[in-house]
């Protein structure tokens, strides 16, 4: 018999046969202050998860269910649910089962037998994910679905903490929780070794030691095991039991009355007073890891068999016995009955159809439109007292990208109370290009976070303050930085709706200053020029403004993108244009515009492309700091050699406008890529492989993109990237007119 067989056969033996662990202190059913009938009901969802482990190890066996990970051990958590309001909403570890079937009871009309079998078969019926995975989530129990997180949801959780008291100041259209609500976030001993969990509780303790709300409770269920790497003796308890801005309970999560009594503390004072708490869970782990894995491995018989010694279900049926709520028969009668129901629904279950397509597959991808309320925009005295007389004469001035930016974010946080800006030194110093200036003195340190120095934290606030109908527009201060936090977009962010069936969303314009061509600043920090770890991400758009003009309308795209479309967004910002004012020569002002009002000039939806020019003898795409490159070559080939060209800026870099593109090339007969990324997974990449596939008439094709290399500092650093008088001269070789005269 495999380990979960004798893990039943021991329960079914013990309980006929009396045989049952002893109560080590805990608490009775009046301290717990637990009714008989609730006892009962946390017992039921503790077999019921139990049975769907049992029952998803056959179907597996059989070719009809997947890879999961099973709660076995973890029941105790059920006692957790129970002590919270549905309300509250729980990020929650993967062996949580017992915890949704639990609160599945406080909320009417829920079948969490039947939805989560149809998870476990991976139907398309199933009603969290659609068929993508085996979740526990549910939109109408406040469980935002997780996979198989390692410590990856704490940041999103302390930000959906710190959401509570904005939303409640704010007041935002689609806000979800209510104003008193409790954040839950639970996890295993061994992920709280991860990075990222350690800065989730660095950051809570860090935000409370400063009076500031965060209604949190961090669980972590302590099995003393990590797949198969023991977690040390005391360690859990050494790291927590004094950790500054965490108090901290612990409780026996084998005993569920002695859990209970101790989760309604912790409910009790986070709820009250706004502080975050940490909850150490004592449990233990039956049949291993997850899948295939055999604890034999690494484990010897007589530690197995002790864990399974400490069976909680059997520890809830002695204190069901003990308090004369149930006799030993009517819970083997609840077991035995819950299995069979298990099984037969199990069997209808994998009948249900499946997805089958790439289409079914990616539906979800992109999250469902919402309605929002509309909006008529500040009144012109609201502007001016936000703006200044001086910004309001300078609005009619020609100004850079970085001024231009800053009047755009004024004006959408005037339009929009929802939303909430958040980063490293963007308060009172307005950021390290001055960007966000006076923004803070504008709308005040509850809509201009200053947060702490952590990306992870900083994406993780993000995403937790859109679960509550905020809108927010976290800054990644270089583009370098992103990759300390990448799987908060990456694996977090952006599988939201996948995961969700598009039930739950996290919309956010995330502004990032980056690529290359900085005089004074060098190396990868700095001058980051890829953005090939965005642009693999489904669902998620990148937009990067090549100048001041662009750069408003295409940010009021994607505050409307965001709010009305809920999309994840990635506004990239080139550091070198921030300041441009010059485009071809020093003082022509040519790179700068006055303020384009709202409502007023052309707006700039998703995938519209910039051309300037309608030259045919050759096509030059680019974006960023490129098309700046661009333009500067488009006049020395048109005055120095007669060469009639068009520049195509692409604005949006992800979804790329295909058919636009396509169509903006199609009359000319050269196509040159600008590309000021690095060569090897640059955009130009794409481009190509676009142009080829699809250009009919197939164009000449080149590309010019940066070395494979970081960027230096002083004289040399530009070297690795390309330059104007580089594309003049690909430009007229394509052309056939290498011997031309070349511009000085």
């Amino acid at each position: 018999m495999d380990r979960a067989e004798i893990v039943h056969q021991n329960f079914l033996r013990r309980v006929r046969d009396g045989d049952l662990p002893p109560r080590r202190g805990g608490a009775t059913l009046a301290d717990a202050g637990l009714s008989e009938a609730d006892l009962v009901g946390i017992f039921r969802a503790q077999v019921l998860s139990r049975q769907l482990d049992r029952i998803s190890r056959k179907l597996q066996a059989r070719g009809e269910g997947y890879y999961t990970i099973g709660s076995s051990g973890h029941e105790g958590v059920a006692a957790i649910a129970a002590a919270f309001r549905p309300t509250d909403m729980a990020f929650l570890h993967y062996r949580d089962a017992a915890f949704l079937i639990q609160r599945s009871g406080q909320v009417a009309g829920q079948t969490p037998l039947r939805d989560m079998l149809l998870s476990f078969t991976v139907s398309s019926e199933d009603p969290v994910s659609g068929g993508r995975h085996k979740v526990l989530g549910s939109k109408a129990l406040a469980i935002p679905p997780q996979t198989s997180t390692i410590a990856s949801h704490l940041p999103k959780a302390v930000g959906a903490a710190y959401s509570i008291a904005v939303a409640k100041r704010l007041r935002p259209e689609h806000k979800a929780l209510p104003d008193d609500a409790v954040v839950l976030c639970s996890f295993g001993d061994a992920s709280v070794n991860h990075s990222t969990a350690q800065g989730a509780f660095n950051t809570a303790g860090w935000t409370a030691w400063q009076g500031v709300p965060l209604p949190l409770v961090f669980v972590c269920e302590d099995n003393g095991i990590g797949i198969s790497t023991r977690t040390p003796g005391g360690w859990i308890e050494a790291g927590f039991a004094a950790r500054p801005g965490l108090e901290y309970f612990r409780c026996n999560g084998l005993d569920v009355l002695e859990t209970y009594r101790v989760a309604r503390e912790v409910e009790a004072y986070v709820r009250q007073r706004r502080k975050p708490a940490f909850l150490h869970l004592g449990c233990v782990r039956l049949y291993g890891h997850a899948g295939a894995d055999v604890q034999t491995a690494y484990m010897s018989k007589a530690e197995i068999e002790a864990d399974e010694a400490n069976d909680p279900l059997l520890h809830t049926a002695r204190s069901l016995i003990e308090h004369c709520v149930l006799t030993a028969d009517q819970v083997l009668e609840i077991y035995a009955e819950t299995g069979e129901r298990t099984a037969r629904v199990a069997e209808a279950a994998i009948k249900r159809p499946k997805l089958r397509t790439a289409g079914a597959v990616m539906a979800s991808l992109i999250p469902p439109r919402r309605d929002c309320a509309p909006t008529n925009g500040p009144s012109a005295e609201a502007r001016a007292a936000a703006f200044g007389d001086s910004d309001m004469r300078a609005m009619k001035q020609p100004q850079h990208m970085a001024k231009l930016i800053n009047f755009a974010l004024t004006d959408l946080m005037l339009e929009h109370r929802e939303i909430v800006m958040a980063g490293e030194d963007i308060g009172p110093k307005g950021g390290v290009y001055g960007v966000t200036q006076r923004l803070h003195d504008r709308f005040g340190p509850a809509r201009m976070i200053n947060t702490l120095l952590d990306e992870q934290s900083i994406l993780g606030l993000a995403i937790g303050l859109a679960h509550n109908g905020i809108l927010p527009i976290p800054e990644i201060q270089f583009l370098a930085y992103l990759h300390n936090a990448e799987d908060q977009l990456r694996g977090e962010a952006a599988t939201l709706p996948f995961f969700s069936d598009g039930q739950f969303t996290n919309p956010m314009i995330i502004r990032i200053a980056g690529l290359g061509y900085q005089r004074g600043f060098g190396g990868h920090f700095h001058n980051d020029n890829s953005l090939a770890v965005l642009r693999d991400i489904p669902g998620v758009v990148i937009a990067c403004p090549s100048n001041g003009r662009d750069a408003v309308h295409m940010l009021r795209e994607c505050v409307r993108l965001a709010r009305e479309e809920q999309r994840v967004i990635v506004f990239v910002e080139p550091i070198a244009l921030y300041m441009a004012r010059d485009l071809h020569a020093p003082k022509d002002g040519l790179w700068t515009c006055p303020y384009p009002e709202p409502g007023a000039g052309d707006p700039i939806p998703l995938g519209r492309i910039g051309q300037h020019g309608e030259g045919t003898e050759i096509a030059i795409v680019s974006y960023g700091n490129g098309y700046h490159l661009s333009r500067q070559a488009e006049k020395i080939l048109s005055e120095d050699h007669g060469v009639k060209a068009r520049i195509i800026d692409l604005r949006w870099l992800a979804p790329l406008n295909e058919d636009a593109i396509v169509e903006a090339v199609r009359p000319c007969a050269q196509v040159l890529i600008v590309d000021e990324c690095r060569i090897t997974g640059s955009q130009s990449e794409a481009l190509m492989a676009l142009l080829t596939e699809r250009a009919r008439h197939a164009p000449s094709l080149r590309r010019i993109a940066a070395a494979d290399s970081f960027i230096a500092t002083g004289p040399a650093y530009g070297a690795t990237l390309p330059n104007r008088d580089q594309i003049v001269e690909t430009a007229l070789d394509m052309l056939g007119r290498t011997g031309s005269k070349m511009a000085g």
